[in-house]
């Protein structure tokens, strides 16, 4: 069993999921979004989410972080506070000694949907049908943040996440 932790990436609303995974089946057992106002500096806002993501990862110890990679649209601001964003989301992983796992929106709605070009209320059915929701879930940040989760969980991000722990497991028993 192992906890996944999905992060749905933005300065004013970060989407966050977590799912369990036993084998081939996967529960949420959290989700939701971290909202920040807009009238806050950049630095309170990153604190706010920094802080949130640090108490989420000490109370569910999930076992890796994966995010939704960065899509680089016409926006340059907008870009560049959603990388702001999965940087303190990056951080707070890292303090937590969560590793952290990139895919880009294509490959999460190709694990979820099968297709990379699933539109965002497809992606949503298969989120609350993957999971056994009783219904859809909402908002969407966080069922795109459970959408990454699943990824991670469901795929070749899940061997890498149990390779990984692997090597810090034997690289401590060398070290001790």
């Amino acid at each position: 069993m192992q906890v996944v932790m999905g992060i749905d990436p933005g300065a004013a609303n970060l989407g966050f999921g977590l799912v369990r995974i036993e084998g081939s089946r996967m529960v949420a057992l959290d989700g939701g979004v971290v909202e920040t106002s807009p009238e806050l500096p950049m630095e309170r806002r990153l604190e706010r989410i920094h802080s949130a993501l640090a108490e989420l990862i000490e109370w569910h110890r999930p076992a890796a972080m994966a995010l939704e990679d960065l899509y680089f649209g016409k926006n340059v601001h907008s870009a560049m506070a959603v990388g702001r964003a999965s940087g303190a989301a990056m951080l707070a992983a890292a303090q937590g000694g969560v590793g952290c796992f990139t895919y880009t929106p294509q490959a999460i709605k190709k694990a979820v949907c099968g297709s990379g070009a699933a539109g965002k209320d497809q992606v949503q059915r298969m989120v609350g049908t993957l999971l056994g929701l009783p219904e859809l879930p909402t908002p969407d940040h966080a069922a795109d943040a459970l959408a990454v989760a699943i990824c991670h969980g469901g795929g070749t991000g899940h061997q890498v996440a149990v390779e990984s722990a692997l090597k810090v497991s034997a690289g401590a028993r060398l070290a001790g």
